[in-house]
């Protein structure tokens, strides 16, 4: 792969170059990270291409330790003289900060880098013909606005591809490479009825072109939730079971995330701080966190420290098992790292997941929309309103209620309040349809009792 004139193959011999010359130049210690890619995005609206934009970006940043002061810089002029001046910039930052007695680098035993084929880079998007691209999207689009007469409009259909490499070095002898691909189908259609309209999307992801839903079918299933939401009405304030669908259960894994992350936890921002070894959730969740999983958007064979990734249990059957760390954050809480460093180019390394996913259960949808009553099957969340330090939950929420266990109406305008701490224990089913479309991945779930506000 090659990006504004230099050869991805060649990204680890500059990276090892950067770290002597930071060696020579005082560093005791020093990280380089570089990243080259390419990215597409063609937007189609009612048939006509409205966008498209082709981007290549590359990058290094340099993290420096003198002693425990540390320092940062970062260039995308990647000749010697702009890697030369990265280096002198970190370094003279390093100088004057402050001294931080957990900084530092991973210990050498515990660098590493998977082994084996991630099925994480495809050839097959490189060759993809713009113009395939684009009709792609045009064929999405066009499959919901026949779909139905009250498929009236659109917001548009997408394609969107990504090709990247990502390379990582450091003084304690580790150097690793790898390459990922990815592409995107979406549809976002407008449906009308006695002038209201409502709109919904879907979408299909992968890391090759094969691996695609059909166009036609991203745009019939776009339609089909559009067509849904129409007559929607405000049910009174109640307490009823709540089931959320697969697309908004990934919400409620990223609240859960923010609140293992070491970050939180060592600074006693979050409800799960000093919880470790206890049971906080209902028995039938099983959270995981695993970033060794060929294929998948979450995999890589190397955090962004150069830790080996691996599966981390981080609920086992209700009890809270581990917390997600970083080298830095392990430090802080006299714990290990657990491989989840991430970082952008440049500064200090943050904590991310790598596939995050609740464990599915045994029973199908439908047969846990057959077992409610009364409830709230939800299709979208609204808005922002989860306090992961203290587990307040509110969120605005769009979806269908459910009499006798069907779907029965549309709903709109109604907010959905409980505590992330009640809804943990409230599990009251979890589905068998986990399917992978992100590195954030649930099966439907069912919480017991939850407010559902109205009118």
């Amino acid at each position: 792969m090659k990006g504004g004139g230099v050869d991805f193959d060649v990204l680890p011999e500059i990276a090892q170059d950067t770290i002597r010359q930071a060696l020579e130049a005082g560093a005791s210690d020093a990280e380089c990270t570089m990243s080259q890619g390419s990215e597409f995005s063609a937007n189609v609206r009612m048939g006509e291409l409205e966008t498209l934009k082709e981007a290549g970006s590359r990058g290094a940043g340099l993290r420096v330790l003198i002693g425990r002061r540390m320092g940062s810089s970062y260039t995308s002029d990647l000749t010697p003289e702009g890697i030369r001046h990265m280096v002198l910039s970190a370094i003279d930052l390093a100088a004057v900060t402050t001294e931080d007695p957990q900084a530092g680098l991973p210990d050498a035993e515990e660098l590493g880098t998977i082994a084996g084929e991630l099925r994480l880079f495809s050839d097959d998007i490189a060759g993809l013909s713009t113009e395939l691209k684009i009709e792609t999207a045009r064929r999405a689009e066009a499959a919901a606005l026949a779909f139905d007469p009250k498929i009236t409009n659109s917001e548009g259909a997408s394609f969107d591809s990504n090709i990247g490499g990502r390379v990582f070095a450091n003084s304690r002898g580790f150097v690793g490479a790898y390459r990922s691909t990815y592409c995107s189908v979406s549809a976002v259609p407008v449906a009308t009825l006695d002038g209201a309209m409502e709109r919904d999307y879907w979408h299909t992801v992968a890391r090759d072109f094969a691996g695609l839903e059909a166009p036609e079918v991203v745009g019939r299933i776009a339609a089909q939730r559009a067509l849904r939401r129409l007559g929607a009405v405000k049910v009174e304030t109640q307490r009823v079971p709540v089931i959320f669908e697969p697309r908004v259960a990934r919400s409620l894994l990223g609240n859960l995330f923010e609140a293992v992350e070491g970050r939180a936890v060592y600074r006693e921002a979050s409800f799960l701080a000093g919880k470790l070894g206890e049971k906080i959730a209902d028995e039938r969740i099983t959270l995981i966190d695993d970033g060794t999983i060929p294929g998948l958007f979450g995999t890589q064979p190397f955090d962004d420290e150069g830790v080996p990734t691996r599966r981390t249990p981080v609920i086992e059957r209700g009890v809270l098992k581990n917390y997600l760390l970083n080298t830095y954050t392990a430090r802080k809480m006299g714990m290990k790292t657990t491989g989840n460093a991430s970082r952008g180019i440049t500064g200090n390394a943050g904590i991310g997941h790598g596939n995050f996913f609740l464990e599915a259960g045994e029973k199908s949808p439908a047969e846990i929309l057959r077992g409610v009553k009364n409830g709230f099957f939800v299709t979208e969340l609204i808005g922002s309103g989860v306090n992961t330090v203290t587990g307040d939950y509110s969120r605005g929420a769009v979806g269908m209620w459910v009499r006798d266990g069907e779907l029965a109406f549309p709903v709109s305008e109604v907010t959905i309040a409980s505590t992330l701490q009640e809804m943990l224990n409230g599990i009251g089913e979890i589905g068998n349809d986990l399917e992978f479309r992100g590195s954030v991945s649930a099966p439907t779930i069912m919480i017991g009792e939850m407010t559902v506000a109205g009118r």
